[in-house]
């Protein structure tokens, strides 16, 4: 996982920027445009949404849908294919980025994070990876993916898990860390 800027330049650890300034003053404009979106349409108008989300550099298929509540970082950074969901209250913190494959779910308020610190570097250096969630995936309720995990086609994240690495197709995971507990049946539809 490799920093978005020059690692030698930010100082999170004294509240310094991990980013430049027109990526802060973009992510800013997002922010409160996305807040009079859910203020003025708390309904799952999924249209409205979409919009925005491509205003600001999101790629987002005609069927993606994404509910209220929605928590997204930096549009730029999201995709999601055909029927691909972000349930209620899903946190979608795509510092690199993030990708929903054809009929992803992540249910209310599973939380997607693509970035963290390097906790062994005196700056506490931010290190990002993207997320991909495959096609036919479901990350359940307030399940947390961290950088870098992938969730292959079918793979089915247990409620309130937590997975770091890679969830091999068309397994069932859960707990914390995520531990596949069986295979899932195939549906072909």
């Amino acid at each position: 996982m490799r920093a978005p800027v020059d690692a030698r330049r930010a100082q999170p650890r004294q509240g310094g920027p991990s980013f430049p300034l027109r990526h802060r003053l973009e992510r800013a404009a997002f922010r409160a445009i996305w807040f009079f979106v859910e203020a003025l349409c708390p309904l799952p108008i999924h249209a409205v949404r979409r919009s925005v989300l491509r205003l600001f550099g999101a790629r987002l298929a005609d069927t993606a849908r994404v509910y209220p509540g929605v928590e997204v970082w930096y549009p730029r950074n999201l995709a999601m294919d055909e029927h691909a969901c972000l349930g209620p209250g899903a946190i979608c913190y795509c510092m690199a980025p993030v990708t929903l494959g054809r009929h992803a779910l992540v249910s209310q308020r599973a939380h997607l994070c693509a970035g963290t610190h390097d906790i062994d570097d005196p700056r506490f250096a931010l290190r990002v990876a993207p997320i991909v969630i495959g096609a036919k995936a479901w990350v359940a309720a307030e399940a947390f993916v961290g950088p870098g995990a992938v969730l292959e086609e079918g793979a089915v994240l247990g409620a309130r898990a937590a997975l770091f690495g890679r969830l091999p197709a068309w397994t069932v995971a859960a707990g914390n860390p995520a531990r596949v507990l069986r295979a899932r049946r195939r549906h072909d539809s």
